[in-house]
């Protein structure tokens, strides 16, 4: 099922293994010309055009675009109670990781009378997206929430599109997920047009204002990856999230079983998931085949599963060693990252480039989606590379805090004076000089 890159014996250069590995194709550039309507149409427009074009895309009309509170409460007190569990345990590991991640305000002095403090400010107002296509994950609400709640973002929003089989509001579990986290403002809005209006807001049906944000964090399909791209700028944003991906990175002591279900996993988000086998055994690439032919007839969305799986962004890698292993997955800087082999933290430990590692037999990636307490916002396309996943962090801007004294600052003006002038702005070096008239 999944197609071969025989790289035993070869060692191609950094461009060339970049392009032989299997990667999905999606080009944001492709779709810019449709969003860019829509964007400017909801900057000229606000909610009226947000309320027509999402009929036509979403197929129903909401009343408003802010959810009731009162549906908020009825989506949580209608909950399964087995959904509810398994979210607040997913909120309180998730809220026990990120607190660790806060940042203290630090202050050094550079000389006496001279200190720079790096104060750690929270975004004022942020706009968190929890998508509502193939699949509706209330656990992006938390991913998205805990983080920005513990940076101290004092306003937040969700959005989520809203959906014909529950009257125009979002989807229930969507709902009963930030009612949890305490959030009191979700709009029924997805896709470009979700991120149009939290960019430059509006003012709902009923009179109510819909502030525009700051920051836009969470994922989505191509459309909102490319309004974020439209709006970087007036607004912040998190990244282009692209199609989820896994790569396992494992050796003949990995279980076929194990690595065959959690290829799968996650081809069954999208047709476009990418899922990569790089392995030093032809042996365990075998049985990881025969158990796929085995495994995704028995899934229940075994049609988008084998469409992922057969896509030219899946495949298996083999490699004649671990070392290239390494280097293979380094390159391929995977979203989510399996290692399955003998000494896997010792492997672990050598990896350069992921969103998230997973280590060991019994640390599989859907553990990460729901209740490690680590983060599922994750960079994808290959930015892990150079980007981080979300966490407290992205909420957070370091201002530097400059307090020299009198002294502090006669005793480094001859410096200032001569850089400014090496760079032909002597006015910099006047404003410093200014204060010392001879």
């Amino acid at each position: 099922m999944l197609s071969r890159i025989d790289l035993r014996g070869r060692v191609p250069s950094p461009a060339e293994l970049r392009a032989a590995l299997p990667r999905a194709e999606v080009d944001v550039d492709a779709v810019l010309h449709q969003v860019r309507p829509l964007v400017e149409d909801v900057r000229e427009r606000g909610v009226e055009a947000v309320l027509e074009h999402g009929a036509k895309f979403d197929g129903v009309r909401p009343a408003s675009i802010r959810v009731p509170a009162a549906e908020l409460e009825r989506a949580l007190s209608e909950l399964d109670p087995a959904v509810r569990a398994a979210l607040e345990e997913s909120i309180a590991r998730a809220r026990k990781v990120h607190a660790d991640q806060r940042r203290v305000d630090t202050t050094t002095q550079v000389v006496p009378g001279g200190t720079v403090t790096e104060r750690w400010v929270p975004v004022a107002r942020v706009g968190l997206y929890a998508p509502g296509g193939l699949a509706v994950y209330p656990s992006s609400v938390v991913m998205n929430v805990v983080p920005a709640q513990i940076a101290g973002v004092e306003s937040l929003v969700v959005c989520s599109p809203p959906q014909a089989e529950f009257g125009g509001l979002p989807h229930p579990a969507i709902l009963a997920a930030a009612a949890l986290l305490g959030v009191t403002e979700v709009w029924a809005v997805g896709g470009a047009l979700a991120v149009a209006l939290l960019a430059h807001g509006g003012t709902d049906t009923d009179g109510r204002l819909l502030e525009p944000v700051d920051l836009v964090t969470g994922p989505g399909n191509i459309y909102l990856t490319a309004a974020k791209r439209l709006l970087r700028g007036l607004i912040g944003i998190d990244s282009e999230a692209g199609p989820t991906e896994i790569a396992v990175l494992a050796d003949g002591t990995a279980d076929p079983v194990h690595v065959a279900a959690d290829l799968i996993s996650q081809a069954e988000h999208d047709t476009l998931a990418a899922s990569v086998l790089v392995t030093t055994s032809v042996e365990l690439a075998d049985a990881v085949d025969a158990e796929l032919a085995r495994q995704v007839g028995e899934t229940k969305h075994h049609e988008r599963v084998r469409t992922a799986l057969t896509g030219r962004q899946s495949g298996t890698v083999l490699v004649s060693s671990l070392d290239e292993g390494l280097r293979v997955v380094d390159t391929y800087a995977a979203e989510h990252l399996e290692i399955q082999t003998a000494d896997a933290r010792e492997v672990a430990a050598r990896v350069r480039a992921a969103g998230a590692i997973f280590v060991g037999a019994h640390s599989p990636v859907s553990l990460g989606d729901y209740c490690a307490g680590s983060n599922h916002v994750l960079p994808t396309a290959g930015c892990a590379r150079h980007s981080s996943g979300l966490s407290v962090q992205t909420f957070l801007r370091g201002i530097h805090v400059i307090d020299y004294s009198e002294d502090a600052l006669r005793e480094v003006a001859p410096h200032v004076v001569a850089l400014a002038n090496a760079e032909d702005l002597p006015a910099h070096g006047q404003a410093v000089t200014a204060r010392f008239p001879a």
